[in-house]
């Protein structure tokens, strides 16, 4: 049975509901396993969430993302290789000597942990942002640790670099622009989250439970001082409930496109009828990272990827605070 990891972890931080109501008891009450996704740098961190932490977490959905350390700590290998070149190739032999190399120094947990986890990996075939030939060494990466009934791999769908709903409001499915969230006729909120819990009730018409903001660490993370999380009403009312975390992809957080992928996606819908807790951890924009991506590439430094990367012990100390946090009032 995995630990529960992100529940021994300390968080200084504050609560706040959106709009202004007072916290009161019972305290959230979330069950030990986690699952993540995300898109595009929010899926190369899914991927590094997941591998960071897989004693806490069980199954992981990445859109649009590519292989654990693909970058290898150098900015001209991710725009070579984990990018949208047609002739990307991701250097699987070497990634796994340095993966090796950190499991050995205790930076990195056990790839046995993933056997039975879940994956899921959509890949649109139109998408210019994220070659495909990069989704699909992630599956193979994957394929190494991963029980292979247990990996589900959508490249069949004509998409271009986004998030796909069934929704109408989204943008056209065959284009890539903010908010990067568009109407594919195609449910991936729904999809993803079946594969990684086994099945799901259908989701609720129109949202009923509280969005907060949640304070990130600064701790060296170079993230936004506000996260998000949305909080059904039952899980609010102390009822057992999972937790969800949802990466952002680049130009996709909250100061650039408001509260689009806080909303839109349809994750939240799912999280009403199947009391599940959303976290939307927020990445910022600065000079040498202008458009809020997840730090896939190394720009907060050199071990990124391993279990005491800023960003990734951020995020983890997040959901901690969400398990000891109290619940809001109806």
């Amino acid at each position: 049975m995995r630990s529960r990891l992100y529940n021994k972890l300390f968080f200084v931080a504050t609560l706040v509901v959106l709009p202004s109501v007072a916290a009161a008891e019972p305290a959230l009450k979330l069950m030990d396993d986690i699952t993540v996704s995300g898109l595009s740098s929010g899926g190369y961190m899914a991927v590094q969430f997941h591998l960071a932490f897989s004693e806490s977490v069980t199954g992981a959905a990445i859109l649009a993302g590519g292989p654990l350390y693909c970058a290898q700590n150098n900015l001209s290998t991710a725009l070579a290789n984990c990018m949208g070149k047609a002739d990307a190739k991701p250097d699987i032999e070497a990634i796994n000597g340095y993966l090796a190399q950190l499991q050995q120094e205790q930076l990195l947990p056990s790839t046995a942990n993933l056997r039975d986890d879940k994956v899921w990996i959509l890949h649109g075939s139109a998408d210019s942002t994220v070659a495909p030939v990069v989704g699909a060494a992630l599956v193979s990466q994957y394929q190494q640790w991963v029980a292979p009934e247990n990996i589900k791999f959508v490249d069949n769908k004509p998409f271009a670099h986004h998030f796909p709903t069934s929704s109408a409001k989204g943008t056209a499915c065959d284009v890539s622009e903010p908010p990067f969230i568009a109407s594919c006729n195609y449910d991936a909120a729904g999809e993803l989250l079946t594969h990684l819990l086994g099945s799901v009730q259908p989701k609720v018409e129109t949202t009923g439970g509280s969005l907060v903001k949640l304070t990130q660490s600064q701790a060296g993370s170079q993230l936004a001082k506000t996260a998000f999380a949305y909080i059904p009403k039952r899980c609010a009312a102390g009822e057992p409930c999972r937790l969800h975390i949802s990466f952002h992809g680049c130009k996709q957080h909250f100061a650039s496109v408001g509260d689009a992928y806080l909303t839109q996606t349809g994750l939240n819908q799912y999280a009403d009828s199947n009391d599940l807790v959303i976290l939307y951890p927020q990445a910022a924009a600065s000079a040498f990272n202008p458009h809020g991506c997840w730090d896939w590439w190394g720009y907060t430094g050199e071990q990124y990827i391993s279990n005491k990367a800023p960003q990734l012990q951020a995020v983890m100390l997040l959901a901690s605070h969400l398990a000891s946090a109290p619940a809001i009032p109806e």
